[in-house]
């Protein structure tokens, strides 16, 4: 894999399939937070924000994902994802605390399937990298974003610019 990240400004090694503009999006399997199995086909014949975080329980990813949440009522052709490896549990509380009804969250804790399909593992701490990604109603990956320092934001701006465009 290509995609150079860091975390803390230390170089990590990514694992997985690096995902580019213009592939298929594959399927993938994850747990919602009730600890039922999500399947990311069940999202049907939308276009999909994915908006990846390492934990939900950091300063980043907490805005990272409130923010996605928001952006989700101004769309509702849009499905909004946010992915993480934390446990359900600790995604269930913070959704609760943070009024997340628009954005559905889904946890990769338990066999890393979207992590390793997408090419978002940091093996070093198995955590997801941050990212962004877009899927056309087609399941065309149309827009990727590795951040290259897990401890930066995403452009936000990029992507819901581009999101426009579809």
């Amino acid at each position: 894999m290509n995609t150079q990240v860091t975390f803390g400004g230390s170089p990590v090694t990514l694992e997985g399939n690096t995902i580019k503009v213009g592939d298929q999006a594959p399927n993938f399997k994850a747990v919602n937070k009730d600890l039922s199995p999500f399947d990311f086909s069940s999202l049907g014949k939308k276009i999909k924000i994915i908006s990846v975080v390492p934990s939900v329980d950091t300063r980043i990813c907490e805005f990272q994902t409130i923010r996605f949440n928001e952006e989700a009522t101004k769309r509702p052709d849009v499905v909004v994802l946010t992915i993480s490896v934390d446990l359900p549990f600790a995604q269930k509380r913070f959704c609760v605390a943070n009024s997340i009804e628009n954005a559905i969250v889904v946890s990769d804790y338990k066999d890393l399937d979207f992590g390793q399909k997408y090419g978002f593992i940091m093996k070093e701490h198995r955590l997801l990298a941050r990212g962004i990604l877009i899927i056309d109603a087609e399941d065309t990956v149309r827009y990727v974003e590795y951040v290259p320092e897990v401890g930066s934001h995403p452009d936000y701006d990029a992507a819901l610019q581009f999101l426009e465009t579809l």
